[in-house]
């Protein structure tokens, strides 16, 4: 078995990389238009039973209210909760404002969907050296154009700026100078890790390690051992290392959501009811990344662990929600009765059409390294 490469001993720490993220989007373009909601629990999404929240208002988080909640769980929080319905044709619309501004600095723009996204600004069109300039007058244009708050955060590369810009959250602003990347890291609880969920936090905890210094207190073959091929990852993250580039187009394959049952479900009711929140969960992403796709799959595990698949292809993108319900449901309808129960149901939107990467920009000089503040 290979072993998991060191990192390499220096890393490009000429680049300059911002991410930007938008304080509580969807909720945030909701209190703006509606200054009645301004200061109170707000959540976007479906406020039937069945409905999910697609996003929560600061005011709705300090309840323990987060987006993907189912929305009868969230009333039991917040009595007090007020729901307002989807309106992704404004927040389309809102997000082009602030990705045109964000084109006003660079063409290397990497959205990863409607509120957030990664700049590289090493080279920019006005010519300006600092990188934290940059991020705070994005931040004063969006400000002053929208009406809203965004935060973000300044490195070297992807991973650092990702992690500053949730660190001051919100309407806050972060900087991870060069050098600074694995002291950073090392005070963090590896759950801030990104690809590391709640399952993972509890996994890295039963093992001892709990923060970005345990981490990287691991070596490679510890790692590999426990974590296989995402050892890799992880053993450059704990150093706060990152060679990926900001590219301006990504090919993203499929866009879905499934969930792991409590208790195997067989009754066709009961599979209808999760089956339309699923598609409420997958919906809401697939709207949030403005993405359109021409296949449609369902997947199911059963309580004897088999994993079944079955999907639909259209000769163009499914036509908005309804048509995707309408073909999730057909896909569902084909296999009932089901044969025994099933533990897991998910949904895929793939057959994307996004547009190809482009290349990544040529190396700055390193005597930019010094201009990142």
């Amino acid at each position: 078995m290979a072993e998991v490469p060191a990192p390499a001993p220096t890393e490009d720490t000429s680049r300059k990389v911002i991410h930007v993220d938008m304080d509580a989007f969807f909720a945030s373009v909701e209190q703006r238009d509606d200054p009645s909601l301004r200061g109170k629990p707000v959540a976007v999404g479906g406020s039937s039973g069945r409905g999910v929240v697609a996003a929560a208002s600061y005011e709705a988080r300090v309840f323990g209210i987060r987006s993907a909640m189912p929305s009868a769980t969230a009333r039991r929080l917040c009595p007090d909760l007020i729901f307002c319905k989807s309106r992704f044709d404004v927040y389309h619309e809102v997000s082009q404002q602030i990705r045109a501004i964000f084109a006003r600095f660079t063409d290397l723009i990497e959205p990863l969907s409607l509120d957030e996204a990664y700049l590289d600004v090493t080279r920019n069109h006005l010519g300006i050296a600092s990188a934290t300039k940059i991020a705070r007058e994005i931040r004063r244009m969006i400000r002053e154009e929208t009406g809203l708050t965004a935060s973000a955060g300044v490195s070297y590369n992807k991973f650092l700026a990702k992690l500053a810009s949730d660190q001051n959250k919100p309407d806050g602003l972060c900087i991870i100078k060069p050098g600074d990347g694995a002291a950073f890291v090392a005070t963090l609880p590896v759950r801030r890790f990104h690809g590391i969920g709640p399952r993972g936090a509890e996994k890295m905890a039963r093992l001892g390690v709990e923060t970005g210094a345990d981490l990287a207190g691991k070596d490679a073959d510890w790692l590999r051992e426990n974590f296989g091929s995402f050892g890799e990852y992880l053993f450059h993250a704990a150093r706060g290392i990152d060679h990926r580039p900001v590219r301006a187009h990504r090919e993203r394959k499929s866009i879905g959501g499934e969930r792991t049952f409590g208790t195997d479900l067989h009754a066709p009711h009961d599979l209808h009811a999760m089956l339309d929140n699923i598609v409420e969960i997958v919906w809401t992403r697939i709207a949030d990344k403005g993405a359109q796709g021409r296949t449609v799959t369902l997947k199911l595990k059963f309580n004897d662990f088999q994993l079944v698949t079955r999907a639909r292809s259209l000769p163009h993108p499914v036509r908005g929600r309804d048509q995707f319900t309408t073909i999730a449901r057909e896909l569902l309808a084909e296999q009932l009765p089901l044969p025994r129960p099933i533990r897991l149901m998910g949904l895929t939107l793939s057959a994307l059409g996004d547009a190809p990467d482009t290349p990544p920009p040529p190396a700055a000089p390193r005597a930019q390294q010094l201009q990142l503040l």
